[in-house]
């Protein structure tokens, strides 16, 4: 995920981990010892995995430039290998919204 994200930032890819449940200090030696470069979000009392509905993990929300859920992945996927790169490739090729000065700037909804 490291060499995917570095490859695809330029096109548009954030990849965001989200942990659940666990202390600071464990995620932090976690991520050292496995070499993450993504940005890590702590979820210490599980309000947004109850939110998004997290049964399992990984699960995967793929997020379009409009903020809009664009689809979910549950379970590991093999993202580095052709399927997993095609989806990738189609999604970051859309075309960004139009936002005109009247239009609310794009990003997730709140509710």
């Amino acid at each position: 995920m490291n060499a995917l994200q570095e490859e695809l930032k330029g096109r548009g890819l954030t990849l965001l981990l989200v942990n659940l449940w666990e202390k600071k200090s464990r995620v932090e030696d976690a991520v050292t010892q496995r070499g993450y470069t993504a940005r890590v979000l702590l979820d210490l009392d599980g309000r947004v995995s109850k939110a998004y509905r997290v049964a399992k993990t990984p699960t995967v929300f793929l997020i379009g430039r409009d903020g809009s859920l664009l689809g979910q992945v549950i379970g590991p996927s093999e993202w580095t290998q052709p399927d997993g790169r095609a989806l990738l490739d189609a999604l970051l090729k859309a075309p960004a919204p139009r936002v005109s000065a009247d239009s609310p700037a794009p990003g997730p909804r709140t509710r």
